[in-house]
């Protein structure tokens, strides 16, 4: 058998996810309390990454890791539902996907603030590979 050497190639011919809609994201546009979407709405990325970024903003580094972990890994769980089989684009541009996204930045973000420099790297990594357009919107 002849080692394959696309499998690069592969990762960037993935086609773009785009996640299904998640009503939470009206409900924390409208000002509703992200502690109390995320309770309703847990598998909602866009709530957990809300309660990360305010921790973060708030100074509570461990409770935004949390915050962020989980809605990493939920939107792990909505990707792969949708289709997403571990690497191609999740486009800033289309708005369920941003919940993730922010959720994968403030993760980056806490690991850094706790000397978890590695998982710090990777994240920011992954945000640049998933969409360049999110870690620019994101400030990374």
């Amino acid at each position: 058998m002849v080692p394959r050497d696309d499998v690069g190639l592969g990762a960037r011919l993935a086609p773009p996810t785009r996640l299904p809609d998640d009503p939470a994201i009206a409900r924390l546009q409208s000002g509703e309390n992200p502690e109390t979407v995320a309770a309703s709405a847990p598998a909602s990325s866009a709530a957990w990454a809300a309660l990360a970024e305010a921790a973060l903003a708030d100074g509570r580094t461990v409770q935004a890791y949390a915050f962020a972990r989980t809605g990493y890994h939920r939107g792990l769980d909505a990707l792969r539902r949708a289709g997403w089989r571990g690497s191609g684009p999740i486009p800033w541009s289309h708005e369920p996907n941003r919940g993730f996204l922010r959720s994968l930045h403030a993760l980056g973000l806490a690991a850094a603030a706790i000397g978890e420099t590695d998982e710090a790297a990777r994240c920011a990594k992954f945000l640049a590979d998933s969409d360049p357009e999110a870690a620019a919107a994101l400030g990374s």
